[in-house]
């Protein structure tokens, strides 16, 4: 099984939802660095409204489906191809 064209779908829908929601955001980022980096401290304040929510959320939870389709079958094309190997054929044949 190939697992190509989920990945890319799945990288597609996610970067898509994440670019509708921080699209429709409005909010506030603040970053201290600090020396001693226990004090350093990152704090994001988003809000999102409108449409992006619910069009960003669907976006995101098909890649999200997507990326679990493409893990799957990833999985399951290289079990078969363990399964389906010769022993009998040369290290550098079964690194190709």
């Amino acid at each position: 099984m190939k697992s190509g064209l989920p990945l890319i779908l799945s990288v597609l829908f996610l970067a898509a939802g994440l670019g509708v929601i921080i699209g429709y955001c409005h909010g506030s980022a603040n970053f201290n660095a600090a020396y001693p980096f226990a004090g350093s401290m990152l704090h994001i304040d988003m809000s999102t409204s409108g449409p992006g929510v619910l069009g960003g959320l669907l976006c995101i939870a098909i890649g999200v489906l997507l990326l679990l389709w493409a893990f799957i079958t990833a999985v399951v094309g290289q079990i078969a191809r363990w399964i389906g190997s010769n022993d009998d054929r040369p290290t550098e044949r079964l690194l190709e």
